[in-house]
């Protein structure tokens, strides 16, 4: 009976801390000296040059030059586990920086990724008809997460309702669902 309760406790432990764990390294995790948020590395960034900080978001666009390679990426808030959490808020984009090619087949417009990287500055570009200061890092370390709703194709929820007639009543609309439908992304 005592062997039995030791081989529980061990393969709760070990589901527990692989639970809690983040994909970004401890040795990269180690490096982050900011514990300011984005909103505010954003409104002075010549004020942390030289930190290093944990971000994430969503991948706007992916160029590549003979320097190496720029990602432009809306912010989200991360998780406990480094999660981008996807909530429609955002404070704004930042600049990736790396001096190694990055294929845009691979890192994708919409893909979730976390990083790892040393506050380089701010760079004012054109975004839209304005112009954009953007917070610029150079990336020591990332993740691209899979997976995300873009990624599938699906969103909930569904632009168009549809009638569900075994629906009973929960919600205002008692007999309307709105489920999963693709995503309309220009490709």
């Amino acid at each position: 009976m005592k062997m039995r309760q030791l081989i529980l406790v061990i393969f709760s432990l070990a589901l527990f801390f692989t639970g809690c764990s983040t994909i970004i390294s401890e040795q990269s995790r180690k490096l982050v000296d900011t514990d300011d948020s984005f909103k505010v590395i954003k409104q002075t960034p010549e004020a942390y040059i030289g930190k290093h900080a944990m971000l994430g978001g969503r991948i706007a666009n992916v160029k590549n030059s003979a320097e190496g390679a720029q990602l432009e990426i809306v912010q989200f808030d991360l998780s406990a586990t480094g999660y981008p959490e996807d909530t429609f808020i955002s404070y704004g984009r930042f600049l990736a920086l790396n001096s190694s090619y990055m294929d845009p087949m691979v890192y994708r417009r919409g893909m979730l990724i976390t990083l790892v990287g040393e506050i380089k500055g701010k760079k004012t570009m054109r975004l839209d008809d304005m112009d954009y200061t953007y917070p610029v890092l150079t990336m020591r370390e990332w993740h691209v997460w899979r997976g995300s709703d873009l990624e599938r194709g699906y969103v909930y929820p569904s632009q168009q309702p549809t009638y569900d007639p075994y629906s009973y009543g929960f919600g205002v609309e008692p007999f309307l669902q709105r489920p999963y439908s693709p995503v309309l992304v220009p490709r």
